[in-house]
């Protein structure tokens, strides 16, 4: 946690648990100044974005004449992508297809919403399977290292398994859920938003504490897909929630009246690790709530008010009962006991910096894309 004076943002929730934050003399985040002054006005959901979208919708249909599909849409379940696999078929006419990672964690709420989805809109899925054994222990190995990021596997897995997928079928446009409207407030790094898969980290970690080969584990390294895949293969990525109105609860409500599908409490809750990892790990093991930057992306976007937020925050968003449950629950899928996990949460914390990584290079690439203007939202 950072030693200096507790301060937080009087417009959203931002405080000083992002060790690295500034104010201005209103009190104002960084965060906030950087959406007013930056995302705001390169982000239109008017008739400039209706126009926007269209344009990129009518390339990738040509693209995709002849094709059984013209993009691929990595499917969670969540609100983000399927809200953007709606988008993508009835606003944007695209045939795309659906693309599910499954990494053991999935809740019953989001394999349902995942279903409802398909069967309503017509679309094809596709689901990759992760090696369990691989996946539980590579898990197991981040648990050990003690840094604060320990949904890297399970993303790893995601991402490299899409991109991966994506190039072998000669899928050449990649439709996700990142928006501004949700997500304007990025999660800083030293609460575990670690920049992108870093293969060196992922592989040194294991060595010092897994045990099991990582022979079929998807691993695609950040300059793989940021340089091979789109400036040598061509790969695109569109995010259309940026062009679009869209309203968190606006958009629970029409996939609830369309299709049944089913919200979550909160963000990243289709995924029970996550949700574990996110309401109980990281609050109580390191001090950080990722909810503030979900919380604060919502007030940004005049979606929720501050006063709101701070209620919300001041409680977690699970009981203590089910909390309880939850560690058990992940410690035995671990293949460890209870008192296992427990020796572990109370092991000292760490840093990538305790880890070969290529975090300096990824940072240099993360800040010319922030003078190409390619990331409008905060770095850190």
């Amino acid at each position: 946690m950072n030693p200096k004076k507790y301060q937080i943002c009087t417009n959203c929730i931002m405080d000083t648990s992002d060790s690295n934050i500034s104010f201005d003399d209103r009190g104002w985040c960084d965060y906030c100044n950087n959406f007013h002054k930056v995302i705001v006005p390169n982000w239109c959901t008017d008739e400039r974005g209706d126009a926007e979208l269209m344009k990129v919708a009518a390339k990738i249909r040509r693209y995709g004449v002849g094709r059984d599909f013209d993009c691929i849409i990595g499917l969670s379940g969540g609100l983000d992508s399927s809200y953007c696999t709606y988008i993508a078929k009835e606003k944007m006419g695209l045939r795309p297809l659906l693309f599910h990672v499954d990494a053991g964690w999935n809740t019953d709420q989001a394999v349902g919403n995942i279903e409802r989805l398909v069967d309503g809109l017509g679309l094809d899925l596709y689901t990759e399977v992760i090696n369990w054994e691989e996946m539980k222990d590579l898990q197991v190995a981040f648990l050990k290292s003690q840094v604060a990021d320990q949904d890297f596997p399970q993303d790893a897995a995601f991402f490299s398994m899409l991109y991966k997928f994506a190039r072998r079928h000669k899928i050449k446009y990649v439709l996700t859920g990142g928006n501004y409207s949700t997500e304007c407030c990025r999660e800083p790094e030293e609460w575990g938003a670690y920049p992108g898969i870093d293969k060196t980290l992922i592989n040194d970690i294991h060595l010092k504490f897994g045990k099991v080969p990582l022979t079929t584990f998807p691993l695609v390294d950040i300059f793989t897909y940021k340089i091979y895949y789109k400036y040598i293969l061509g790969m695109e990525v569109f995010r259309p929630l940026n062009f679009v109105p869209y309203i968190k609860e606006e958009a629970e409500k029409k996939l609830e009246e369309l299709f049944g599908w089913q919200s979550f409490q909160h963000k990243h809750h289709e995924s029970r690790f996550t949700r574990f990892y996110e309401d109980y790990w990281l609050p109580r093991k390191f001090g950080y709530e990722k909810r503030r930057a979900h919380f604060s992306s919502l007030i940004m976007t005049g979606q929720m008010t501050r006063q709101e937020a701070l209620d919300r925050i001041a409680k977690p968003e699970l009981d203590e009962h089910v909390l309880q449950q939850e560690f058990e629950y992940v410690a035995h899928k671990l293949d460890l006991s209870v008192e296992e996990l427990k020796h572990i949460f109370n092991g000292e914390n760490k840093t990538y910096h305790d880890y070969k990584n290529k975090r300096s290079l990824i940072g240099l690439g993360s800040k010319v894309m922030t003078m190409l203007g390619l990331e409008k939202r905060l770095f850190r």
